[in-house]
């Protein structure tokens, strides 16, 4: 039987989910949309989204510098241009699953207006694709929303199992060292991976490249990757029609596509 995850838990794994496997897609945004780097060039900026707890802060801070983001966690050490700061961690997820008010506070906003509306618009960005109930038209938007969500769930399974999510932790405590890959048929740059070995974990970007995984979910196309990854199409029939190839034990598939609904369902 399932152990139950008590509210509070369950705060605590979809705050640290939404600031420390989302909130660093900004990255990966910006880089696939050179549109909104020129926005980052004249002038460095830092960045930060928080959350006020009863012992102190969480936080995750962003440097933007000559068009590019680096996404770092906890509270910047050096003096920060603008930040959303959230009066706990109930409204920080609140506000994350789409409750927009009340609204954080918005320190530096008129003081850095212009950096304030470009990071905005960022957020926006990101809300706008992760939220996305299909797949969107354009081939270079499903493919940035694959990249996304590999690249999230893969972080998201890792830092449950770090957090001590019951499931998650279960898993990685009974696997001897395994690799479990996601990836897209002919598109190298929309794939991530997760290593898990006795209770340890680790989750990178890209593909594995030191051997084999042992078990990787691959799709033929970024739409049949989203048809799965958004639940709009069916997991057998897509095996059937080789849209989804489970390369390895369609046992461990399942193991891993359960980790994935958790993910899914604490950022939802």
């Amino acid at each position: 039987m399932a152990e139950t995850v008590s509210k509070d838990r369950e705060t605590l794994y979809s705050t640290e989910l939404f600031l420390y496997a989302v909130c660093p897609l900004l990255k990966t945004i910006l880089e696939d949309r050179p549109a909104l780097q020129t926005a980052w060039q004249k002038k460095r900026t830092v960045a930060q989204i928080s959350c006020l707890e009863q012992d102190g802060k969480k936080a995750i801070h962003y440097i933007f510098e000559n068009g590019a983001c680096t996404p770092k966690k906890g509270v910047s050490e050096e003096p920060i241009d603008i930040e959303l700061e959230f009066k706990s961690p109930e409204h920080l997820c609140a506000f994350f699953k789409g409750k927009l008010l009340p609204l954080p506070k918005m320190k530096g906003a008129l003081k850095h207006f212009s950096a304030f509306l470009n990071f905005m618009k960022l957020l926006l960005v990101m809300s706008g694709l992760l939220g996305a109930k299909t797949a969107p038209k354009k081939i270079e938007d499903q493919k940035l929303l694959v990249k996304c969500m590999f690249y999230l769930l893969s972080r998201g399974i890792s830092l449950l199992n770090k957090l001590g999510h019951p499931a998650a932790a279960a898993w990685a405590a009974a696997s001897p060292d395994r690799v479990y890959a996601w990836e897209v048929e002919g598109e190298p740059d929309l794939s991530a991976w997760l290593r898990v070995c006795k209770g340890h974990t680790k989750a990178r970007r890209g593909l594995y490249t030191k051997s084999i995984p042992f078990f990787t979910m691959k799709f033929d196309s970024p739409k049949s990757a989203l048809g799965i990854l958004q639940e709009t199409d069916d997991m057998i029939e897509a095996t059937i029609q080789q849209r989804l190839i489970m390369v390895g034990g369609p046992e461990f598939g399942a193991q891993l596509g359960d980790l994935m609904l958790t993910v899914g369902g604490l950022v939802k």
